[in-house]
């Protein structure tokens, strides 16, 4: 596989990793998308600590409104941060 390659799939596996743990095996529940969060994405996502944050970010994400996050709502939240990260290293390189 090619990096690229490697990084998606990457993406998917810490997906997996997160949304088998409690119900559906294929969906992130609240708590789940915390944990995901809170561990993985604690340098990216600003006020991982605090609920409010986690809370508006599942709503946005959970865009039928079930309590699950899909990995396609998932996506949504990961085009975000590669978004940002992406504006992040043009800052850098600006200072």
């Amino acid at each position: 596989m090619t990096k690229l390659e490697d990084h998606l799939e990457g993406i998917i596996n810490v997906f997996h990793q997160y949304s088998a743990r409690v119900g559906d095996f294929d969906t992130l529940t609240k708590r789940e998308l915390k944990q995901l969060i809170t561990k993985e994405l604690v340098n990216t996502i600003k006020n991982t600590k605090d609920q409010a944050t986690i809370d508006k970010i599942f709503q946005e994400l959970d865009a039928d409104g079930n309590g699950q996050v899909t990995f396609n709502e998932f996506v949504v939240l990961v085009t975000r941060v590669l978004v940002t990260a992406h504006d992040n290293i043009h800052d850098e390189h600006h200072h």
